[in-house]
């Protein structure tokens, strides 16, 4: 492979459905959209590494919700890691791809040799849905806990939603001959078929954390729990997939269930920052708020956490008092 040479299917989520066992799912493949998250900052490898996690779980989900706007995943802790934050927004229109970003914030002097999620610490889980103008938003939370990211999205799925749900990730710096070494990243996600889902539509679950054998009997756990077992086949070198298309890699695992495919999902890595938002952010202080923002050189300035864009505004011109001016 040549450098800078990408792979037919990377940057892609693909929706499958398992007709025999009620199971839908998706297969991911992320690696320019790693690039793109990372190269932003200069994290240290565990930090990294959650990032890459959380991005591949938000490009799984992200793509299950039948979305109209943005679905953000959130980390909010009191470890090493203070928050890992994350959005997916869906395409704008047919054909066009997903966009997501990512960032985390962290205490450096908190990092030890101990596992990614291990320095996280104490805090929650948040899936968050925007629906846009109009719409009411939603949130769901759950603890975290189960030794990963991904622990804790199908604990949510279950505890929230009802939903039996299964991850399979793998990420890494990939090293192959020829190509610079970079970040890559796949997984599987499947999730049992509820009979009637209204998405979203029940409350924060409560009391204990559900598992898969507490939302199915008979042949539908006789159905996840066979999956399951097939999930438990797969490695991780075929997640991350640089010589295993994903149609492939459901056929290996799955072919005896079934697997029906739809419409490819492309993914980028993007940002929606703008000079607009910015200055729609700071719309709400007075010109005596904006003076205490004023650097020494006499701008306001605002960096974007997600992708590292640089704004430097006139204070005159941001500001409820300046808007009012203006339209004076």
């Amino acid at each position: 492979m040549t450098l800078g040479h990408q792979i037919a299917w990377d940057d892609t989520v693909l929706p499958f459905q398992l007709d025999t066992s009620d199971v839908r799912g998706r297969v991911a493949r992320l690696d320019g959209v790693l690039d793109g998250v990372l190269k932003q900052h200069n994290y240290p490898p565990a930090i990294e590494a959650l990032v890459a996690e959380m991005a591949l779980l938000t490009a799984l989900i992200g793509q299950t919700v039948k979305l109209r706007w943005k679905l953000s995943l959130q980390v909010q802790a009191k470890g090493a890691v203070r928050m890992i934050a994350t959005d997916y927004y869906g395409p704008e229109k047919e054909g066009e791809p997903a966009r997501i970003r990512a960032y985390a914030t962290y205490d450096e002097d908190l990092l030890t040799d101990a596992a990614p999620f291990d320095q996280i610490g104490e805090g929650y889980f948040a899936i968050m849905i925007d629906q846009g103008k109009g719409m009411q938003p939603y949130q769901g939370i759950t603890p975290l806990d189960g030794g990963s990211l991904a622990a804790c999205a199908a604990a949510y799925f279950a505890q929230s939603e009802q939903l039996p749900t299964r991850f399979a990730l793998s990420y890494g710096k990939s090293t192959q001959p020829g190509v610079s070494e970079h970040w890559r990243a796949g997984g599987i996600m499947v999730q049992h078929m509820p009979k009637a889902s209204p998405l979203m539509a029940k409350g924060e679950g409560s009391g204990d954390v559900l598992q898969a054998s507490d939302l199915l009997e008979h042949d539908a756990e006789e159905n996840w729990n066979r999956v399951n077992v097939l999930m438990d086949t797969v490695e991780e070198m075929e997640l991350i997939g640089p010589t295993v298309p994903p149609n492939d890699l459901l056929v290996r695992l799955f072919h005896e269930e079934q697997p029906r495919v739809y419409d490819t999902q492309p993914i980028r890595f993007g940002c929606t920052c703008s000079e607009d938002r910015v200055r729609q952010s700071l719309s709400i202080y007075s010109a005596g708020d904006i003076a205490t923002m004023t650097t020494e050189e006499g701008r306001v300035t605002a960096d974007c956490q997600f992708c590292g864009a640089h704004y430097d505004l006139d204070p005159a011109t941001v500001g409820f008092e300046a808007e009012q001016d203006a339209r004076d």
